[in-house]
């Protein structure tokens, strides 16, 4: 496979110039509100937020317990300005470099605090998700395919459309019509052949991103599409909204206890199915790492290869897995991700530069329109990739 740039962020006018100069002030002054935080983590959190648009990358004090680590992955990038190096590289250091800053690493009061828990309860507290939860009383009344089908584009699509408007849209809807590529058949076809396996579930976000993928999980738990499901969550919190232990649990009890008399049946068999063991839930230094899934250590590639389908969700999973890179969008999806150790699937929702696997007229309908459409979130691909 030809290399293509990689994507960086020191271009003015650019998204990831932008998410540097644009979106990080905005989450740096949301994060200082959120929580009570002293002077000495305000002062460090704003001396990130200025080393990362005008400094130089340094490397993270080696009394943090995963410093020997980061000090490995950084290899030539550190005195490098943040902005040479690799956009994925230094927006996953910024977020590792902001724990770091609100003392979540310690030791001291603020060890272990998710800077970013507020935001995920506020989300999954809100009565907006009672309603999208009550939906799944209606999903028992829908043929099994148009069930899947709904359970698959909710999961897609996360909170931009949740299950209530994914049983009441018609055929042409503004999801179908914005899905840029379906390869939901082949999905479907893959998920009957891991029928009695392990199915893998690489996480994105939590709160109203997360029930959905957890009442999919159910849904192949239930119908024996999966005998075991390996949910994969963040070690730690990373990318603001990203899934961990915590989230997971948290989400598990939402369902359980929500006025839903279908969704608290899903929360109550995820219950049971974490105490049998036929939902697991995973994680790996790996998943906060800086790097794309081409460079898997050997001990999760081995886990992964064990499964019979991996579903990665999310807009980071995605360009992890086919590199971040400018490549031509009309790069077979199959040879991007043809390194990966097991047949993946990738249920994403464009939210930056990179995509692969388009036809060359929907690339040029998109091009013609003169807008971001890459990075608006608007528009989103199935994509799959059978074992060879």
């Amino acid at each position: 496979m030809p290399n293509a740039p990689v994507i960086r962020s020191d271009v003015p006018g650019s998204f990831p110039w932008a998410v540097f100069h644009e979106r990080h002030p905005e989450l740096v002054r949301r994060v200082l509100d959120a929580l009570p935080y002293g002077p000495a983590e305000r002062a460090a959190v704003e001396r990130l937020l200025l080393e990362s648009t005008t400094g130089l990358l340094e490397p993270p004090e080696e009394d943090t317990p995963d410093a020997a680590q980061w000090r490995e992955w950084g290899g030539p990038v550190w005195g490098s300005p943040w902005g040479e190096a690799p956009f994925l590289w230094a927006e996953s250091y910024f977020y590792r470099r902001l724990l770091e800053a609100t003392g979540y690493f310690g030791p001291g009061a603020w060890q272990g605090i998710d800077p970013f828990a507020p935001f995920k309860n506020a989300e999954l507290a809100g009565t907006a998700v009672d309603e999208e939860l009550a939906a799944l009383d209606r999903l028992d009344d829908l043929p099994k395919p148009q069930r899947e089908d709904a359970l698959l584009s909710s999961a897609l699509w996360g909170n931009r459309a949740d299950l209530g408007f994914q049983l009441t849209a018609g055929p042409g809807g503004a999801a179908s019509s914005d899905l840029l590529a379906d390869d939901s058949a082949l999905l479907r076809s893959e998920l009957e052949r891991a029928r009695g396996g392990l199915v893998c579930l690489v996480a994105d976000n939590a709160g109203r991103e997360l029930l959905p993928d957890l009442v999919l999980i159910d849904h192949l738990l239930a119908d024996g599409r999966a005998a075991e499901v390996a949910l994969y969550v963040k070690p730690q919190p990373y990318y603001v909204s990203d899934a961990t232990t915590a989230d997971v649990l948290a989400s598990v009890e939402r369902l359980r206890t929500a006025p839903s008399a279908a969704a608290g049946a899903v929360g109550g068999r995820l219950w049971r199915a974490l105490n049998r063991g036929t939902l697991v839930i995973r994680t790996h230094p790996f998943f906060c790492a800086p790097l794309p899934y081409h460079d898997l250590p050997a001990d999760l590639r081995t886990e992964l290869a064990g499964a019979a389908l991996t579903i990665l969700k999310g807009d980071l999973n995605y360009r992890r897995l086919v590199g971040d890179r400018l490549w031509p969008p009309t790069t077979p999806f199959a040879e991007a991700a043809g390194h990966f150790p097991s047949s993946v699937a990738a249920l994403r929702t464009l939210k930056s530069d990179v995509v692969v696997g388009l036809d060359a007229d929907t690339v040029a309908r998109l091009d013609g329109t003169g807008t971001a459409w890459r990075v608006s979130g608007r528009h989103a691909v199935i994509q799959v990739r059978p074992r060879p």
